[in-house]
C-alpha cells in the first residue's frame, strides 16, 4: 500500500523560508513523477512543482519559479520542496502526489486530476 506523508509546514513571515518533505512508502516506480500541489480555501488544487523520478527533470508553476525548488533523495525515498522568499499569497494547504497513469507525459506533471496517490497535506501560513 502506497503512503505519502508530508511534513515541514508551519507559519513564517513574508520573505522567510520553509522546506516541505514528502516521504513515500510502498512506492517504487522508477519512471514516473512526484509533485507538490497547493489548495487555497474554496479553490481547486493547483500544481506547484514536479520532478521526474528517473531523469530528475523539474517543472514549476510560473508563480513559484525562481523561489521554490523541488528535489529528490532516492535513498530516503523523499521529495523536498524548498520554499524561499515566501509571500502571503503562498498561504495554502500543500499536498504531495505520486504516480501518473501509464501513457501520461511531462505535460501532465502539474495536473491535479491524474495522480493516483496523495498525501494528507501540510499547512503553510505566510504572514505579512
Amino acid at each position: 500500500q502506497v503512503q505519502l506523508v508530508e511534513s515541514g509546514g508551519g507559519s513564517v513571515q513574508a520573505g522567510g523560508s520553509l522546506r516541505l518533505s514528502c516521504t513515500a512508502s510502498g512506492y517504487t516506480s522508477s519512471n514516473n513523477y512526484i509533485a507538490w500541489f497547493r489548495q487555497f480555501p474554496g479553490k481547486e488544487r493547483e500544481g506547484v512543482a514536479a520532478i521526474s523520478t528517473m531523469f530528475r527533470s523539474t517543472y514549476y508553476a510560473g508563480s513559484v519559479k525562481g523561489r521554490f525548488t523541488i528535489s529528490r533523495d532516492n535513498a530516503k525515498n523523499t521529495v523536498y520542496l524548498q520554499m524561499d522568499s515566501l509571500r502571503p499569497e503562498d498561504t495554502a494547504m500543500y499536498y504531495c502526489a505520486a504516480d501518473l497513469p501509464r501513457g501520461s507525459s511531462s505535460r501532465d506533471a502539474l495536473s491535479p486530476y491524474k495522480y493516483n496517490y496523495w498525501g494528507q497535506g501540510t499547512q503553510v501560513t505566510v504572514s505579512s
